[in-house]
């Protein structure tokens, strides 16, 4: 069967309409915002991923005997707080929500600093491998943690653009006009200073992570949470 002129002439002038949009950036601020989704899922996973090792370390500080309560009540109190603070993809245009979460892990991560001071204070704590492993696990998480809000930051930055500059601000105006700008993920002021840690060697038992807790006997076991 002969193909049809007029479908022909049709065909050919979907593809340049199509390529004509494409050019036009019309797809640029759909593909922007799913990568500075997908780089904020990033973000997250690493987040939880240092809170999932938070009370693996404080269990092994207090199964080495060190009863040292201020730190390891603040660094589990944030994490909880933290971990109570989730922020979804759909508040990443909402400056309180996302001022929030960085507040709430900003803390952790001073928390975290300040236990890591603890190495220092208690030479028990330096030869003692599975906290030196956990530590370790910890200080490589953050790294990540920093890796993936600069790789959110930047797909963010591209995506904002996409939205003021020209021809995408045209597409920003009409059919994503619904669409908004996402705000920065950047550190606290209390995450960025030196740690402070106060040896409470005589306080109440610092609490399990998500509840109370009981003291830790020095080499034993931490009771299961």
């Amino acid at each position: 069967m002969a193909r049809s002129p007029f479908r022909f002439v049709a065909t050919i002038g979907v593809l340049i309409a199509a390529q004509s949009v494409a050019a036009c950036g019309y797809n640029d601020i759909p593909t922007k915002q799913e990568r500075a989704e997908a780089a904020w899922a990033d973000v997250q996973s690493q987040y939880q991923r240092r809170a999932d090792l938070i009370p693996n370390l404080v269990a092994t500080v207090q199964a080495a005997g060190i009863q040292e309560r201020t730190t390891l009540t603040e660094v589990i109190e944030a994490r909880n707080a933290a971990v109570s603070t989730p922020l979804t993809t759909e508040q990443l245009s909402d400056p309180a929500a996302v001022q929030a979460f960085v507040n709430a892990q900003g803390r952790v991560t001073a928390g975290v600093r300040s236990l890591g001071v603890l190495v220092e204070a208690y030479p028990q704590l330096r030869a003692n491998e599975n906290f030196l492993n956990l530590q370790s696990q910890l200080e490589g998480t953050e790294n990540r943690i920093t890796i993936s809000r600069r790789d959110y930051n930047e797909a963010v930055r591209a995506y904002n653009t996409s939205l003021r500059t020209f021809p995408t601000v045209i597409w920003a105006n009409t059919v994503f006009s619904g669409e908004e700008p996402m705000q920065l993920f950047n550190a606290t002021d209390e995450a960025q200073s030196a740690p402070r840690v106060e040896f409470n060697l005589n306080g109440a038992p610092a609490p399990a992570p998500g509840g109370s807790a009981q003291p830790v006997a020095p080499g034993s076991t931490p009771p299961a949470q």
